[in-house]
């Protein structure tokens, strides 16, 4: 059995790559292999991190699984001793866990160490290879960190096109995005909102994330302040921390007039409070203006939660359109008729019933079956 190493976020740092990671590298050692993270001391310096915290504030290390707190990303003294810790180790691959130009040059140097062991392979599991918010540099520092490859996988087919714009290389795979399945098992929607301190009679539309331009909750809000929503009753909850200045957002709230429609938590959701957000909800919305994958979709997968999301990255390849939910055009009117559907006809035991099925296209043992695929390619 192959000897893995995770090069990524893990405890204590927090958000959806750190558990990504935690799953993957628990998936791999039920499977039989030895996996383990190496996660990063120093992830972003301060005034790169837009948010309140990189770290949990509650829980506990994983007592199953081994993670090593070393890689400092502006430090280049550091990378040569965590790769010459990695080539000690030998294992037989690597995963690079990689979303933003600015890991380039940290890890593309590990990966080049690393390499001289004659022995360990490089693969690169790529969220994103062409960032949502681009800056200087990013063309340069995706090359370089490519350069050290020996395969890529990813998980939406627009990430898989993406890499041909940085290597010729046919050996990729696409597998999507697998579920999130640490943040406990589903409660009653009673349960929820009494939990939440919400509406047992609301219907309730979830956003649900971290809050960026990207993400298009003033498209959303926009969707929200049509007359039919709003004489619906309609309540949009928006559970997640702003990564960006929230006055806009909340002027654009009064301008159409939503105060009695739109509930904040503007917070980072804990891990062990996340179901509760999607128990809770009757629908989840993600009006992305652009997008690869989404953990947030697999959440939604997970807790069998009917969504609706615009017709952007791979989104759509997720969402089969009047199946699972809907997949919508970036336009306000199509987004706000989705939602009218919805609550009108009264869509959620359809669309939950056919969730049940489609989630099993999104387990685990697929997604480490297709990374080990790769390997033996490479």
């Amino acid at each position: 059995m192959p000897k893995v190493f995770i090069i990524g976020p893990g405890f204590p740092l927090r958000g959806g790559p750190a558990q990504f990671n935690e799953n993957l590298c628990r998936e791999f050692n039920k499977m039989g292999h030895d996996a383990q993270i190496i996660s990063y001391s120093l992830q972003y310096p301060n005034f790169l991190f837009p948010g309140s915290s990189q770290y949990e504030t509650s829980g506990k290390a994983p007592s199953d699984l081994k993670i090593h707190t070393l890689i400092n990303t502006i430090n280049p003294f550091n990378w040569f001793k965590v790769a010459r810790f990695i080539k000690k180790e030998s294992p037989d691959f690597v995963i690079f866990r990689y979303w933003l130009p600015f890991f380039g040059p940290c890890l593309g140097t590990i990966g080049r160490l690393v390499k001289k062991n004659k022995k360990t392979k490089i693969l690169a599991l790529t969220d994103n290879i062409i960032p949502h918010e681009k800056r200087f540099g990013d063309k340069m520092f995706t090359n370089y960190f490519v350069r050290s490859c020996d395969g890529f996988i990813t998980m939406s087919q627009a990430v898989f096109n993406d890499i041909a714009q940085f290597t010729p290389t046919d050996r990729k795979v696409y597998s999507p995005h697998p579920m999130y399945e640490t943040y406990g098992a589903k409660v009653s929607k009673e349960e929820a909102r009494k939990k939440l301190g919400l509406n047992a009679n609301d219907k309730i539309l979830l956003f649900f994330g971290l809050i960026r331009k990207y993400k298009g909750l003033d498209i959303l809000l926009e969707a929200m302040s049509d007359p039919r929503i709003k004489a619906m009753g309609v309540k949009l909850l928006v559970a997640g921390e702003f990564y960006e200045d929230k006055q806009p957002y909340l002027d654009l709230i009064n301008k159409q007039k939503l105060n009695e429609n739109v509930v904040f938590h503007s917070q980072f959701i804990p891990n062990e409070e996340v179901r509760y957000y999607f128990c809770a909800s009757d629908l989840v919305a993600q009006t992305y203006r652009n997008a690869t994958n989404s953990g947030v979709t697999m959440v939604g997968y997970y807790y069998e939660k009917p969504m609706l999301v615009t017709d952007v990255g791979g989104l759509s390849e997720l969402v089969p359109h009047h199946k699972v939910g809907y997949t919508v055009p970036i336009d306000v009117q199509k987004i706000a008729e989705s939602i009218l559907d919805y609550f009108s006809n009264a869509r959620e035991e359809e669309f939950t019933k056919a969730l049940h099925l489609e989630k099993t296209k999104y387990e685990w043992g697929t997604f480490i079956n297709r990374v080990l695929e790769l390997y033996n390619r490479c």
